[in-house]
């Protein structure tokens, strides 16, 4: 016996996974119930037809005969045998029809809204001449309700075919949705069971509440979950100090929809530290755990012939700033004990060493050049490969930015030179005040000031970075919007620095939650308690029993039911976005009311009105209703005749499509998707939405709508 002796890989996510794609494969956080609800428990649409016997011993002159069920299936099956005996073999196959005198085939949309209504049509076979009356029966699990009878009736003269339809309704509840149906005609039996995904198009809404709790305060608080139970949480998040708003910005980096390098690393950077700041259940530490490795085990998808990181997944040109991330991730995350490819890291270290001595200040914008330089020297010196060249190289640099300073600082701090680090930061400011988005590290000030902080962390500077986590941890409270990078970076610094330095003033306090009373006691930061929020309410009463100040915060999260995706505030001045819905032959169409079969095109079109220069990381989410099937042209030759614009990279998954692109000043950019109105029923219509990745103040959409799809006398029913 040899060992297999090439790599092999499948498609399998990207071909048949189900709407959640890599992210909600990779991801989830939070507490059991939102794990359960989660991306490990997906319809199973595709249930292979695959059974292993064996291995069996045959005597000389024996004969066997081995018997087993098939699955439900209506085709052909291949079976394949294969015998050894002291090294000789042989194989035979032979392809079998499956059929029985009765068979079902029921098909339904890929997915399903609440609220929702669909025909589902079943197609019943009687393949021999004593099937001649049949009952057809359908049944449901508690998330769908038949709309009218659940039996009907057919009467087959010969062998044949026949169509019947049943109507059911989504409840307001999402998880997988189930039908069975069956089918009996005297002694003949056949059934057929369904799974759908019922998903809630709509956004996931936070809502914060908060109080800042004295000695022997009290404060009582009833918490209504948002949309379904099934998906809606809810946290009780006590901090002694300024709250982080932890729960809720963990929250953004993982439901984040986009998946570009940035994005994914961002989304488990901070989690490596998270037990510095706060006490981790044994099911939040597996949770994390699989997170992790989740995406470490992804990353093989952006790294390039060269050895960086591409932006999206399957690029072949590095993004640098996402380069030294990345890989500022895996260096941290193996010295965490987590397994990280050697082959991966030294291919990495070769294409940072390269860049490194090749480096030359930009003509056009030194930060954006010596900060990312000064990262990847950082960055060698952490993996112990430092270029000692190339750091005295920007050290000399005579427009050297201060942020760049902090970072080549740190690097120096690393290989020993403690005296050329604390030269560097000499006098250096701590706090920035540009009020500018960075394209090209998609940084910020706060994500900058999140640098100094860890700097000075490695420097053991505690004293000094106390003031600078003050200012973090008080902009993280508030509600502002902050990108996927802003984001992580200020809480690994904050944890980071948690790890350095004991909590002086410990939580103290007791609570009474849905009627159960319990102390709580940490020496941790923050603790946090999930509520269970399962009955759609939960009473939570919680009071201060300690002498320091506690700062207390009851995160509820969900997804709305009811009402439209969208609620944007178009500006036009600043992006505007026209939406047109076409027959192939480029005819206005109305879809409100789309006749069954209906081949049709979204168009779609963004302007750039120039006011803010140019948009470099632009993301357009177009999300339908699974009532309309998406037309993947680019499993056919060409575009079906309609060009669209460049984009970068483009996601195509069962009821929705992410492109990713960036549009120039004074640039329109046109995007055209095929669809088919495939099945009877009314349906919601999420909204169309577009959005600058990192500066969410460029932002343009449509709300959503509920349609139709009838049949030819113009009915759904």
């Amino acid at each position: 016996r040899q060992a297999l002796g090439v790599k092999t890989w499948d498609i399998y996510d990207e071909v048949i996974g189900a709407y959640g794609g890599k992210i909600n494969q990779i991801f989830s956080i939070g507490g059991d119930e939102d794990l359960g609800a989660g991306s490990a428990k997906k319809a199973n649409r595709f249930k292979p037809v695959v059974k292993y016997l064996g291995p069996f011993k045959l005597k000389k002159g024996q004969k066997a005969t081995h018997q087993f069920t098939l699955p439900q299936y209506i085709g052909s099956v291949r079976a394949m045998i294969v015998a050894a005996h002291d090294g000789s073999y042989g194989n035979a196959e032979k392809a079998v029809q499956v059929k029985k005198p009765l068979m079902l085939l029921g098909t339904a949309p890929r997915v399903m809204g609440p609220g929702e209504t669909i025909r589902i049509p079943v197609t019943v076979f009687a393949l021999e001449k004593n099937v001649k009356n049949v009952h057809i029966r359908l049944q449901t699990n508690p998330l769908i309700q038949i709309q009218g009878s659940a039996t009907q009736q057919i009467n087959f003269a010969q062998t044949g075919e026949e169509l019947v339809y049943f109507e059911v309704k989504v409840k307001s509840q999402t998880g997988i949705g189930k039908l069975k149906i069956t089918a009996t005609s005297g002694n003949e039996k056949a059934d057929y069971d369904i799974e759908l995904d019922i998903r809630n198009p709509n956004p996931p809404v936070t809502d914060v509440s908060s109080k800042n709790l004295l000695t022997s305060d009290t404060w009582e608080k009833t918490v209504t979950a948002i949309g379904s139970t099934s998906t809606a949480k809810a946290t009780l998040e006590i901090s002694s100090m300024p709250a982080l708003n932890l729960e809720k910005r963990l929250s953004f980096l993982t439901e984040y929809p986009h998946g570009c390098i940035e994005q994914i690393t961002s989304g488990v950077f901070p989690q490596l530290y998270l037990n510095k700041l706060t006490d981790l259940s044994d099911f939040r530490k597996a949770s994390i755990e699989k997170n992790i490795k989740g995406v470490i085990n992804s990353f093989q998808n952006y790294q390039t012939t060269e050895g960086g990181f591409s932006y999206w997944p399957g690029g072949n040109k590095s993004h640098e700033w996402g380069t030294n991330y990345a890989g500022h991730f895996l260096l941290e995350a193996q010295s965490k004990g987590y397994t990280v490819s050697t082959q991966m890291l030294q291919q990495w270290s070769k294409y940072q060493s390269a860049k490194a001595r090749s480096w030359a200040p930009s003509t056009t914008n030194f930060f954006e050049s010596d900060l990312t330089q000064a990262y990847r020297l950082y960055l060698l010196a952490l993996a112990k490969s430092p270029d000692l060249g190339a750091m005295n190289r920007l050290k000399e640099f005579k427009y050297i930015s201060a942020q760049a300073k902090w970072r080549l600082a740190a690097a120096y701090k690393l290989i020993g030179q403690n005296n050329i680090a604390l030269q560097l930061i000499s006098g250096l400011p701590r706090s920035f005040q540009s009020n500018k988005e960075s394209d090209h590290t998609f940084g910020s000030d706060m994500r900058d000031e999140a640098m100094v902080l860890e700097t000075l962390t490695l420097m053991d500077k505690q004293k000094e970075g106390a003031s600078l986590v003050s200012s973090l941890a008080a902009k993280l409270s508030q509600d502002t919007w902050y990108s996927t990078q802003t984001t992580a970076y200020a809480l690994l610094a904050i944890s980071k620095y948690s790890g350095k330095v004991s909590s002086e003033s410990k939580i103290q306090a007791s609570a009474t939650i849905s009627g159960k009373k319990m102390d709580i006691q940490s020496s941790s930061f923050i603790t946090q308690i999930p509520l269970d929020i399962s009955s759609g309410t939960s009473k939570v009463s919680i009071k201060n029993k300690g002498t320091n100040v506690l700062y207390a915060r009851i995160i509820n999260e969900g997804q709305p039911i009811e009402g439209e995706i969208l609620h944007v505030e178009n500006k036009p001045e600043i992006l505007a976005m026209h939406v047109e819905y076409l027959t192939r032959d480029l005819k206005s169409l109305d879809v409100n009311k789309l006749t069954q079969g209906t081949d049709f095109i979204v168009k779609v079109s963004i302007t750039n009105p120039g006011n803010r220069g140019n948009y470099e990381r632009m993301a357009l989410t177009q999300i339908f209703p699974g009532g309309w099937e998406i037309i993947n042209t680019r499993m056919q030759d060409g575009e079906g005749g309609f060009k669209s614009s460049p984009f970068d990279y483009q996601d195509i998954r069962d009821d929705r499509v992410y492109t990713y692109f960036g549009l120039g000043s004074n640039k329109t950019h046109t995007y055209y998707l095929q669809l088919n109105a495939a099945y009877l029923g009314r349906y919601y219509l999420p909204g169309i939405y577009c959005e600058e990745m990192y500066q969410n103040s460029i932002n343009a959409g449509v709300n959503g709508k509920w349609i139709e799809v009838v049949g030819e006398d113009g009915s759904n029913k």
